[in-house]
């Protein structure tokens, strides 16, 4: 059967939206802004809805089956939308259950199972479990974010499949719904007595037992013969599960279904007890292939997992990570081999015994137990974000998903790997291989050209001659993401006829009016149509951008295409500072993803159809805190703050701006202004009835505090000091950054910078004039103004540059302003020595006086990391310097602080800014004790910390400046 193409909105019949509504307790979206965020998933594929529905209830879910099958809508079942297949977007009705069904039912530590709701994030369930000592076995890469009902669609894996098995294979019962209204629990395995027992039942339930019973009765022999036996074969549907001697298990075989045969409403999923403790082996190869070839040998020693990743992979991470480069065993590939035991040196001994017993193709060519859990943690990131790192060849072109999930048995995985680079050479194709060796299971990125029309009929000769070779060897075309759209018009390759007969049979038991998920595994959508990188843009509203995007060649176009869609901003916990606002709405329009997907569709203006003028655009990056977080948290780099900044340039062009762009955005300004009489602009701040007014004509929420001005400014009196030569002057210069934050409002900063750089033994020099990084008005998306004033900054900073003087900023934001977005809106050469050239305090000292040594306090701690640093300039400085001053405690890995700059300010925000500084922030700081010392390097940190827990916070600076008192 033909498949219409849909890449542009439809109508939508009113009878339709009227009993959705009416029914429903959750969401019920038909707007052009809901279906722009639901078009794409993490494929290369783009498909609109004709809606979406948010259910609040199980029984939304069922309503809305309901609703759509009355009106012959089809249904699309999605949870996390993570999905690198093409199996969570279509053209119905978009069902998302990952806001809303969280709820984890029971936990049963006796029968080692627990029930849940389709939208349980797979890492709060794992934490959940883990109280009891029990786990969730499958843990795919996307772990803190795909969801339990998304994982069971796929029959997700992950990297422990080598020892625990599939999704399907911890499946005890499913609670589905048919398209046609039915709702049953189907149960694991079955006994012949229990299963003739089910089909005796009345209705439809009965007619579906019977029915599977003649499918197996009538295919028996084919699914026996025609259906590789290896775990991860994952492609079509498992049918041998209804085999007798398999157990006749009717959940295992709905696992991996793609939502096209049920709904699933809830799961009961078996548990199991991980080992006490476990070792990690890093073996290093000459390449690939040769690690392949020793996988037999290492799953014979009981191995939790056997992960491969290779040299391209680590350059890819040490790109785009403030870190230093992960230490690894030489060779060019290595495989990551974690090992159980009873405790930490049992594991060690086992991984010890195990490479110890590798001989002749399976030994490595050197070999580590790595002990250290930071270290371990930076090759597991590899591991887990290889889908992101690889977007891109290490020459720099775009590589696309399609084949990169293709699984073969694991003794054929050399021979598989050797054709397979025989095969990219042959059609001139490049990407690198990774991915779950100890099951025979691949993942790649390849350098497709998606966007044109010649390379969509390349990308359709390779995938036709990789299923071919995949299958040559006994091999699944997925090995754990499922067919989707990408591999469903391939499983004729893969399967004889027969067994494709009874494919279509098995879904019409289920899904007889072909409601469900239509055009995945049965009767396939074409792999090379509705490609999302083909999807047309309005190239004018694409060249005519203020920042360069150097990184992507100064196409904005290529810029949009960045997000992959896996979804890593969409987490609910864990290190790291993407994304703040998703974290606490949880609504996609709020994760990075959400922004970045709906900025593409605003390009390629079909679904979003008003250009830069989008409203829709404009009020999911009203809460966006430009924290950049993403641009090092995000795999793939993506820089909202910048698009946040470009669009609201464009959108303002011409236009009146918010009140808060013009008193937040012109800071520096009106801090000079207010320099001229502090004291009175303090009193008049202070007094009621002036407070108020000045908030509401500024735009400011009600609730923040007016901040104060110093009674002078820090460059006022640097210079009074100067020119009482109090200031030292025998030693290397540096250039001190006098920002508008320290030199106007907290002065005391820049000047315990001026006493620890000078004891130091350095001389500390400020640019001439007045001047500012122009970070205000960046991040008000006043881009004509910030390029003027960073005209003047680098005017002011380039003679010293050239004098070989280094640059030290103390405030986070402008430093990395500095750094980065000095060179996106003022590329060249000038600008980039000047970026080159600044260093944070703790950077500047480690470079230049490695030998100085803070005085010892004797303190304890709690450090909270500003996002741009953790962004841009890194913390691993600050960390060193924080240690050689005797200072004990924590440094907070818990995200951003909420205030952001002008984003806490702006009236709006309020409620959004504190809730994220309540995730962890100020509560941690409520609960130190006293004599801890709080310390917060960026402006608004301190003042979110002041504001929201009454404690001051210090600078770098005033801390170690404290043990240079007498």
């Amino acid at each position: 059967m033909a498949h219409a193409q849909h890449t542009t909105a439809r109508p939508v019949p009113a009878d339709l939206r009227r009993d959705l509504e009416a029914r429903i307790t959750g969401t019920v979206a038909f707007d052009a802004g809901t279906l722009a965020l639901y078009t794409s998933d993490a494929s290369n594929y783009r498909r609109v809805p004709l809606g979406v529905v948010i259910p609040r209830t199980v029984d939304d879910c069922v309503a809305a089956v309901r609703t759509c099958a009355e009106h012959g809508v089809p249904v699309v079942p999605r949870g996390g939308g993570t999905s690198i297949a093409g199996n969570a977007i279509g053209t119905g009705i978009v069902i998302d259950t990952s806001r809303h069904l969280r709820a984890i039912e029971a936990i049963d530590p006796v029968s080692r199972t627990a029930t849940v709701q389709p939208g349980v994030i797979l890492d709060d369930l794992r934490a959940a479990t883990a109280e009891h000592g029990l786990t969730f076995a499958p843990d795919p890469s996307t772990h803190s974010r795909c969801t339990i009902g998304g994982m069971v669609g796929n029959n997700s894996c992950g990297s422990h499949s080598v020892a625990w098995g599939t999704t399907a294979d911890n499946i005890v019962s499913l609670d589905v719904l048919l398209s046609d209204g039915t709702r049953m629990t189907v149960g694991s395995r079955h006994s012949a007595e229990e299963y003739g027992e089910l089909a005796r039942r009345p209705g439809r339930e009965g007619e579906i037992y019977t029915a599977l019973a003649r499918i197996v009765e009538a295919h028996r022999a084919d699914l026996r013969t025609g259906m590789p036996e290896f775990r991860r074969r994952v492609s079509g549907y498992a049918l041998d599960r209804l085999l007798p001697e398999k157990g006749r298990d009717v959940a295992a075989a709905l696992v991996g279904t793609e939502g096209t045969c049920v709904f699933v409403l809830g799961a009961t999923v078996r548990l199991v007890e991980p080992p006490p403790a476990r070792a990690l082996a890093v073996l290093g190869y000459t390449d690939a292939a040769t690690a392949a070839d020793a996988v037999p040998d290492l799953l014979g020693h009981a191995p939790l997992t056997v992960e491969g990743i290779n040299d391209h992979m680590v350059a890819a991470l040490d790109r785009n990570a403030s870190s230093t480069r992960v230490p690894l065993p030489k060779g060019g590939a290595w495989l990551l081999v974690e090992i159980g035991g009873r405790d930490p040196e049992g594991a060690a001994a086992a991984a010890e015994h195990m490479l110890s017993g590798l001989s002749g193709a399976s030994r490595p060519e050197e070999a580590a137990v790595v002990a250290d859990p930071a270290h371990r943690r930076a090759l597991w990131r590899i591991r887990e974000e290889g889908a992101g790192l690889l977007q891109r060849t290490p020459d720099g072109h775009d590589a696309w998903s399609g084949w990169e999930d293709a699984a073969v048995p694991p003794d054929r995985l050399g021979s598989y790997l050797r054709e397979f680079d025989r095969l990219m050479e042959r059609h001139g194709r490049s990407g690198v291989v990774y991915g779950h060796f100890g099951d025979g299971c691949l993942h790649v990125r390849i350098d497709f050209g998606l966007e044109h029309e010649q390379g969509r009929r390349e990308y359709r000769a390779f995938m036709e001659d990789a299923a071919d070779l995949a299958v040559r060897h006994g091999g699944s075309l997925s090995g754990e993401h499922g067919d989707g759209q990408v591999r469903s018009e391939l499983l004729d390759r893969m399967y004889p006829a027969p067994v494709l007969r009874a494919f279509a049979e098995f879904k019409r038991v289920w899904d007889p009016e072909g409601l469900m998920n239509p055009g995945i595994i049965v009767d396939p959508l074409p792999l090379d149509a509705d490609i999302r990188a083909a999807s047309g843009t309005r190239l004018p509203l694409l060249t005519e951008t203020a920042l360069a995007y150097t990184e992507d060649g100064g196409d904005f176009a290529r810029t949009l295409r960045r997000c992959s869609g896996v979804g890593k901003c969409r987490r609910q916990s864990g290190p790291g500072v993407m994304c703040p606002s998703y974290q606490v709405t949880q609504e996609e329009k709020h994760s990075t993803r959400g922004r970045a997907h709906l900025l593409f569709e605003m390009a390629s203006g079909e679904v979003l159809t008003d250009g830069w003028r989008s409203e829709e655009v404009r009020e999911s990056l009203d809460l966006c805190l430009s924290c950049k977080g993403c641009l090092s948290d995000c795999p793939v780099n993506v820089d909202m703050a910048s698009y946040k900044a470009e669009f609201l340039h464009q959108h303002y062009r011409g236009r009146l701006r918010p009140a808060a762009h013009y008193s937040m955005g012109w800071l520096p300004l009106w801090a000079r202004l207010a320099a001229l009489a502090p004291e009175e602009a303090n009193r008049a701040a202070r007094l009621p009835g002036v407070s108020r007014l000045a908030k509401r004509l500024a735009g400011v929420a009600a609730q923040r505090d007016l901040p104060s001005f110093a009674p002078t400014t820090f460059t006022r009196a640097f210079r009074r000091r100067a020119r009482r030569g109090e200031a030292r002057t025998d030693g290397p210069q540096v250039v001190l950054w006098p920002d508008t934050f320290g030199d106007h409002l907290t002065p005391r900063v820049p000047a315990s910078a001026v006493r620890v750089l000078e004891d130091a033994g350095f001389s500390v020099v400020l640019p001439r004039g007045q001047v500012c990084c122009g970070l205000t008005w960046v991040s008000t998306g006043q881009l004509g103004v910030a390029r003027a004033v960073m005209r003047r900054a680098v005017a002011a900073l380039a003679p010293l540059v050239e004098q070989g003087l280094p640059v030290v900023g103390l405030e986070p934001s402008c430093t990395a302003a500095l750094r980065h977005d000095l060179v996106e809106l003022l590329p060249g050469g000038e600008s980039e020595r000047v970026a080159a050239s600044v260093h944070t305090l703790a950077g500047f000292l480690r470079a230049r006086a490695p030998e100085w040594r803070p005085r010892p306090l004797g303190a304890r701690a709690l450090t909270q990391v500003h996002c741009h640093q953790h962004a841009v300039l890194g913390f691993d400085a600050d960390r060193e310097l924080i240690e050689r001053a005797g200072i004990d405690g924590e440094v907070l890995d818990s995200g951003c602080c909420g205030l952001a700059g002008d984003f806490g300010f702006t009236e709006g925000h309020y409620e959004v800014s504190s809730a994220i500084g309540e995730r962890e922030l100020l509560p941690r700081v409520r609960e130190a004790a006293p004599d801890t010392l709080v310390m917060a390097d960026g402006y608004s940190c301190r003042t979110q910390i002041g504001q929201g827990t009454g404690r001051r916070a210090l600078h770098l600076a005033e801390v170690l400046a404290r043990g240079l008192e007498p």
